[in-house]
């Protein structure tokens, strides 16, 4: 296993590119399994775990890949499998986006209950009542969701989301527009990541309107063709090296950005003291002597995301006051907190919600990564402690930031990795 070990105290400076978006190459790149002949040609993907585990999966199911330079190729006009077996959705809950594009091309899948990152449930009842709202049978059984379309064709329907999700969202679209007449989803999410993959569903010839917006109607087509498509930048990373820079008092210009996508965002940091400026490709943040207190609680988008409440939680441990962190996503996505408590933080869980006590100086100690937001809050706090932290397992991170020690290192931090081994 790997580990990344973080001597403290180094001020960030510099200018950063951002990467491609794990969250909508994942949509997308399940995307092409609805075009039955051609090759899509997807840029700006970036190199991650995720990507090649999903890639690995889609290549299970028969199509035909290759990956260089942040570009991925997918033929899928020869796909024999609509099973996803449980070795491979095991790794990642984002396995489940192969369940529509499966079922509206060949009216079934068979797609093993899905894994991923270990912080409290995040049911897939919203993508199952999609699918049966657009006319599928649904049974789970051995560990397994299968799901038919009589007839072999699914039907267009009204779905109304009791809650906002950007997964069920997404599930639904890529089963609806190959439907048979119109699909209407209402509450709908309206993440960045949705709007990207209504762009590339749209490329490639489904007829979508309401981009954007929180109800989108769905004209199903007879079928979809293979496109080149340039992927939008990731903005969770994007947040957390403007977090990386704030909370080492320094000042970073991140390249290949959109402002509009990251104003909740960009607004927390600003109200806690940070000089924030844009271009229309760029951000550049500036650190105050001192940071403020800020809360922020974590909802769907255009508010501040839930995928950016550990790292500002980190954060918030240098600033001057106390602050409150709140997740109106996911309740229980405060494992990183008894780690950064380890650190010398004072920080208290009260049901969803975090107390965070600032300004604590924070001491280098080992940390252990529980999930993906989790190990990037954990580095965050390594690059302000004293002396030297060591954080583990790792491979969470490896799954959303692409080769983030180098682009920290780049900007001045002291962030080499290393092999480790665990005690059984």
């Amino acid at each position: 296993m790997d580990k990344l070990v973080i001597k403290g105290g180094k001020r960030l400076t510099g200018t950063v590119t951002a990467s491609g978006s794990k969250n909508s190459s994942l949509p997308v790149i399940a995307a092409t399994l609805l075009s039955s002949e051609g090759c899509c040609t997807l840029h700006r993907i970036p190199d991650l775990q995720d990507i090649r585990t999903f890639t690995q999966l889609i290549n299970h199911l028969g199509a035909e890949t290759s990956f260089s330079g942040n570009t991925l190729t997918v033929a899928t006009g020869k796909i024999e499998s609509v099973l996803a077996p449980y070795e491979l959705v095991k790794k990642m809950r984002a396995s489940i986006y192969v369940l529509g594009p499966l079922l509206a091309r060949f009216g079934e899948a068979r797609v093993s209950l899905p894994g991923g990152c270990a912080f409290g449930p995040r049911p897939i009842d919203l993508h199952l009542m999609a699918m049966e709202k657009l006319g599928a049978e649904i049974s789970i059984e051995t560990g397994f969701i299968t799901a038919k379309a009589p007839g072999g064709k699914l039907k267009g329907a009204h779905i109304d989301f009791p809650i906002s999700s950007v997964g069920a969202t997404g599930n639904a679209m890529m089963a609806a527009v190959l439907a048979e007449g119109t699909t209407t989803l209402t509450n709908a999410a309206a993440e960045p990541e949705i709007v990207t993959l209504c762009r590339f569903l749209s490329a490639m010839g489904a007829n979508i309107t309401g981009t954007g917006s929180t109800e989108l109607v769905i004209e199903g087509v007879e079928s979809l063709a293979a496109v080149e498509f340039t992927n939008v930048f990731d903005r969770i990373e994007a947040g957390t090296l403007l977090a990386a820079a704030a909370i080492t008092g320094g000042e970073i210009t991140i390249e290949g950005v959109e402002a509009d996508q990251l104003k909740s965002v960009l607004k927390k940091f600003v109200h806690a003291g940070c000089n924030v400026s844009h271009t229309e490709d760029s951000i550049t943040l500036i650190s105050p002597d001192k940071l403020a207190a800020t809360d922020v609680t974590a909802k769907p988008y255009p508010s501040f995301p839930t995928d950016m409440q550990a790292q500002w939680t980190a954060l918030m441990t240098q600033a001057e006051g106390t602050s409150r962190i709140t997740d109106k996503v996911y309740h229980e996505r405060f494992n990183h907190i008894p780690e950064l408590n380890r650190l010398g933080a004072h920080i208290e869980i009260r049901k969803n919600q975090a107390v965070v006590h600032g300004t604590r100086k924070l001491s280098g100690t080992k940390v252990m990564s529980t999930d993906l937001r989790a190990s990037a809050c954990l580095v965050l706090a390594g690059l302000v402690a004293e002396g030297v932290t060591e954080v583990l397992r790792v491979y969470h991170l490896d799954r959303g930031y692409e080769k983030i020690e180098t682009k920290l290192a780049a900007l001045g931090a002291d962030i080499t990795r290393e092999q480790y081994k665990e005690f059984s």
